[in-house]
């Protein structure tokens, strides 16, 4: 390297430096334990009730979210109403109350069914057993106008995550076959059963508003069948007496809405590009009373935290705008499958393909106070500012250290991944998925004073200036080669 270039370069380290610095104090400056504890406490107070989609719990945190936003200077974005917010028209699905499977004059007991898809169904008809119900298993067989009997999962994997993924597929090939609907088989594993009885036994669910689950009369239903008595009676008989009968399922209303904001950027090319900044605000509302007489989940981990990261990104980009331009969007519903943030992707309030990153903020809780955690960190070519942030404020940046949790698939993060925005998640420091981790995540005991508001402050801090650093960066942040969702941002950005 001659002397000139290595002049120029040394130059270039140094300037970089300096600005990084100017950034840490702009953050500092600005990012105050005393706020943070003060928005937190109030999101994650009794008096919220849990923030439950459907209640005024989260009506009230979505008026506070977006009065905060108007304080900071935080601009509404075209197409919301009332200013921030974004209407998300979901439903409440009531289950029906009573239905019933027969085989001849035998009756499966109520408690190892459980109706998973369905509405007005009373028939008796021909069945077919269809083993795994594989592609295989469903070929070329006289399925239509049968009942198709299968096994849940595979042979070789009972996982219940797979076995989940998998039972879709299944009724997907059976409707395909024209099958008149489709039970399963829950041979193996009888934690999942108790797992899926806890999760999806409730009686309702959240969702949007579809025809098909209160007028199809296809159905699923799902057995309970650990010592394998009716596989064996159903694998062994052919005849036209199996017996299903489901009563009428219901649609309710139930609005709810996304939080939006946002702040142009100062570049005059750069502020075209959007660096979304989102977490959820919803959680679990009220449940039974623990052994502290607790009943309300008030989710200061889970997701009063990530809500107050994106707060305070709000308040530092407004003070301060970045080249590029900021969108901050807390998400209603993601307790209930991810459904603000699958609306807002499908319903975008500005163009997709001008929105270069998504930085999201959602937490179970954390077990080590010297780290900042951020599933997907090697995923994304902005890891590298996200690691000189966290170092700056004394905290170490690791990796997702439980890929056996998929993690990066079960936040609103892997909506915006799947239409090709690079998308981590920064969370709280932990270095598994343990014991302390379990006592407060999804736990009543998930309140403000349980948090080290001196672990919070670096942590907040740390957050903002990867922000500032990514949103400030002349390159372009992207997907790392190879990445799942390389292809899928290729294509988004293919005519930028």
């Amino acid at each position: 390297m001659t002397k000139k270039l290595w002049i120029i370069s040394a130059l270039m380290l140094t300037s970089l430096w300096v600005f990084a610095q100017d950034e840490a104090e702009l953050v500092e400056n600005t990012i105050q334990k005393s706020t943070i504890k003060g928005h937190i406490y109030f999101l994650a107070s009794d008096e919220l009730a849990g923030r439950e989609t459907g209640t005024h719990g989260i009506d009230v945190a979505a008026k506070y979210i977006a009065t905060t936003f108007q304080r900071y200077g935080v601009s509404p974005v075209k197409g919301a109403t009332d200013g921030y917010f974004q209407e998300v028209p979901l439903v409440k699905n009531v289950a029906p109350n009573a239905y019933a499977l027969q085989l001849g004059e035998e009756a499966v007991n109520a408690e190892n069914l459980l109706r998973i898809e369905g509405s007005g169904v009373d028939l008796q008809s021909d069945y077919i057993f269809l083993n795994y119900g594989t592609e295989e298993d469903f070929d070329n067989k006289k399925t239509e106008g049968k009942i198709a009997v299968v096994i849940a999962g595979h042979k070789d994997n009972q996982d219940y995550r797979f076995v989940y993924q998998a039972s879709a597929k299944k009724s997907t090939l059976a409707k395909e076959s024209g099958a008149l609907g489709i039970i399963e088989l829950h041979t193996d594993k009888p934690d999942n059963w108790k797992t899926f009885k806890s999760f999806m036994g409730r009686g309702s669910s959240i969702g949007f508003k579809s025809e098909h689950d209160i007028e199809s009369s296809f159905f699923k239903i799902w057995v309970n069948d650990s010592e394998k008595q009716w596989l064996n009676k159903l694998d062994a008989r052919k005849k036209s007496d199996l017996k299903v009968t489901i009563g009428q399922a219901m649609q309710l209303p139930m609005p709810s809405k996304n939080v939006v904001g946002m702040v142009e950027g100062t570049d005059p090319e750069l502020k075209n590009e959007f660096i979304i900044y989102s977490a959820h605000y919803d959680h679990l509302g009220i449940g039974k009373p623990n052994a502290e007489g607790d009943s309300i989940y008030n989710g200061a981990r889970d997701n009063a935290v990530g809500v107050v990261t994106v707060m305070s990104a709000a308040e530092s980009i407004a003070k301060n705008p970045t080249k590029r331009s900021a969108l901050f969007i807390l998400f209603t519903a993601e307790e209930k499958g991810l459904l603000g943030s699958k609306y807002y992707v499908e319903n975008p309030l500005l163009p997709l393909d001008q929105m270069v990153y998504c930085f999201n903020s959602d937490n179970g809780g954390y077990n080590d106070t010297t780290l900042a955690t951020i599933i997907g960190l090697e995923r994304t070519t902005a890891g590298k500012h996200i690691k000189e942030a966290a170092e700056t404020f004394g905290l170490k940046a690791i990796d997702d250290p439980a890929g056996e949790q998929g993690l990066f698939d079960r936040s609103d993060n892997v909506n915006f991944a799947k239409k090709g925005i690079p998308a981590p998640t920064f969370s709280l420091g932990f270095t598994a998925f343990d014991a302390e981790i379990g006592k407060y995540y999804h736990q009543q005991s998930d309140n403000p004073e349980s948090l080290d508001y001196d672990y919070m402050k670096k942590f907040f801090r740390a957050f903002v200036l990867s922000a500032r650093l990514i949103a400030n960066d002349e390159e372009t942040p992207f997907w790392t080669e190879g990445d799942k969702y390389y292809e899928a941002g290729k294509s988004l950005y293919s005519n930028k």
